[in-house]
């Protein structure tokens, strides 16, 4: 009868691929080198395979290796979320937490929230993936995505945490230039900052009262990120469009002043997007649970503000 697959070995061998050597390894996991030695070598006893090069420099994956660590890796994922959630009523977050954000949000509230997180759970380990660029969170095995805006289609599940407003904003000197009558009528002989990210949205709805305007924008410089639009907001290149919390800081300071500020934009929503699973395991629930605090507070602060 064939041995069941050993999961134990499965730790060992993808955390020695993931530190690069078996020392660090060992160290990672609080066990002697030789045990780590010894569950690799008998995981390729059992596959009849060499998974990894050994040199006394360094370690490699061979071929076979690195197939068998694609799998691996996924196996591992599931077996954790699995486990996590069958055992929810006592779990307490384990591991090693991967999550992905847009750079403004996870600058302003992701990266607040992650100090919280790790002060309350001190032994878990957090790796972000701050971008702007959505990414596939089954393909890159992420375990919480922050959406922000409006949710395309897809198999993922979400949680809304909470909304954001969008503000059209310049510098004070460009502000001071723009004619006495500007409006979004006038928006597209205006000079504005694109961010190339939101590609598909050509155009803006403005509303005010019952009147509702559909504005069309003509950037003179468009910008992949959006720190750098906003840096070239901020030295006056042109107008531009965020999310209340991306410029909350600037504009309480005085470096921006709201353009159209009679004007309202859609609201966009925040939510917590999961990995299609029937369960979560207790790491990232903990985290939504911190983060939709933040988004409490932020909310509130706004109001206040």
């Amino acid at each position: 009868m064939t041995e069941l697959l050993n999961l134990n070995r499965l730790v060992y061998f993808t955390t020695v691929v993931e530190t690069g050597s078996f020392t660090a390894a060992a160290d990672r996991l609080d066990v002697a080198k030789a045990v780590v030695s010894h569950q690799v070598g008998r995981l390729e006893q059992e596959l009849a395979a060499t998974l990894l090069r050994r040199t006394t420099r360094r370690v490699t994956l061979t071929e076979e290796g690195r197939l068998f660590y694609d799998r691996a890796a996924i196996i591992l994922h599931e077996a954790e979320a699995a486990y996590g959630d069958i055992s929810q009523s006592a779990a307490k977050p384990t591991g090693m937490l991967r999550l992905t954000a847009p750079l403004d949000y996870g600058e302003k509230v992701v990266a607040p929230t992650i100090a919280a997180y790790l002060k309350k759970y001190p032994k878990m380990r957090v790796e972000t993936i701050f971008d702007d660029a959505v990414s596939n969170l089954v393909d890159e095995q992420i375990d919480l995505g922050i959406r922000v805006g409006w949710l395309a289609d897809s198999s993922n599940l979400a949680r809304r945490l909470g909304s954001h407003e969008q503000f059209v904003v310049a510098s004070p000197d460009l502000a001071a230039g723009l004619p006495l009558d500007a409006s979004p009528r006038q928006a597209k002989a205006l000079p504005w900052v694109g961010n190339a990210q939101l590609r598909g949205i050509g155009q803006w709805l403005f509303s005010r009262e019952a009147e509702t305007v559909v504005a069309e924008l003509n950037p003179v410089v468009s910008c992949d990120k959006t720190p750098g639009v906003l840096s070239c907001v901020l030295a006056g290149i042109g107008l531009g469009i965020f999310p209340d919390y991306s410029v909350a800081d600037d504009l309480a300071r005085g470096r921006l002043v709201r353009v159209f500020a009679d004007w309202t934009l859609p609201s966009g929503g925040i939510h917590a997007v999961f990995p299609p699973a029937r369960f979560r395991p207790a790491k990232v629930r903990a985290f939504v649970d911190l983060l939709v605090a933040a988004e409490r507070r932020r909310a509130r602060n706004a109001v206040a503000g």
